[in-house]
């Protein structure tokens, strides 16, 4: 596994590689890698022949008021677990190869209508920071494919119509939430929680498949349903910030021609910001190249 930190080295590896013929996949992290991240390097790897992985902490898509400074940074562990998935190009640049400017001065890059809503209403200017970052990163790496993990439901959303908006040829994949034995999906803020916390921090999921069900057996009263999901995380101990149920294509109001539906979901648990979601299928003929249920 080769390191590169600046662009120019990056793309002359990547032009090497292309020139013998050789298709390549992408996978941007922010590092702190864990067996979700595992998983869609593995798929990456299923989807070209070369592998390209980003560890770079955007400080562009955290607000003042969130976690920049104590975002776990495992450099180390993460090289390891790459290189014993073979892993054979590793982008780690430094803030000033991606920001030479500084952020205020920096071209930036806004979706509309998918980011406004969810994470997009209770974190305002996340997903321009995400969109700008992996967009520049798609330009420095210029894959065939990317992926990414369907746990941040809206940021796959935001980044598959960045790239159908801006006629980018990449496809984009989308790899099920990798979830620990009793149900929490994986996430690296998953550290920050004492071992209580841990122990209460799957009721999100569980409410979450509860609310599933209810919708599955026919019950439409969403309004409801949100309102009694958000009420049984309280009484579990976390502070919801929402509980949406939304049309998994426009991540707006499920309609009558809804062919399926996500459940999305963030709360605190302590200081801890967790999300989550699951997905359900109204129409079983409907085939538009979404989700399962996770």
């Amino acid at each position: 596994m080769k390191t590169y930190s600046t662009t120019a080295a990056l793309r002359a590896a990547i032009s090497a590689a292309r020139r013998a013929g050789k298709t390549v996949a992408f996978v941007p992290t922010m590092g702190n890698l864990h067996e979700g991240h595992i998983s869609l390097v593995r798929r990456a790897a299923r989807e070209a022949d070369v592998v390209v992985v980003s560890i770079f902490i955007n400080p562009l898509q955290f607000a003042a008021s969130e976690d920049l400074s104590s975002y776990p940074r495992t450099l180390a562990a993460d090289k390891e677990k790459l290189f014993a998935e073979g892993v054979q190009l590793l982008f780690q640049p430094a803030v000033e190869e991606i920001y030479p400017e500084g952020m205020d001065q920096h071209s930036k890059v806004s979706v509309p209508a998918v980011s406004e809503y969810h994470c997009g209403a209770s974190r305002p200017g996340h997903f321009t920071g995400v969109a700008t970052i992996v967009n520049k990163l798609f330009n420095m790496v210029q894959p065939d494919v990317a992926v990414f993990g369907e746990k941040d439901f809206q940021q796959l959303s935001v980044i598959r119509k960045m790239v159908k908006d801006l006629c980018m040829p990449i496809n984009v994949i989308g790899v099920a939430t990798a979830r620990a034995e009793d149900g929490l999906a994986l996430s690296s803020r998953n550290g920050y929680l004492n071992d209580e916390q841990r122990h209460t921090a799957p009721e999100l999921h569980r409410v979450l498949q509860q609310t599933r069900e209810a919708i599955a057996c026919g019950y439409d009263s969403y309004g409801e349903l949100e309102e009694h999901a958000k009420l049984a995380l309280q009484d579990a101990g976390f502070e919801p910030d929402y509980v949406n149920i939304c049309d998994a294509r426009s991540l707006q109001q499920v309609r009558g021609d809804t062919e399926e539906v996500v459940i999305l979901a963030a709360a605190k648990l302590g200081t801890t910001r967790l999300i989550d979601n699951v997905t359900l299928t109204l129409n079983p003929s409907a085939d538009w190249g979404m989700l399962a249920a996770n």
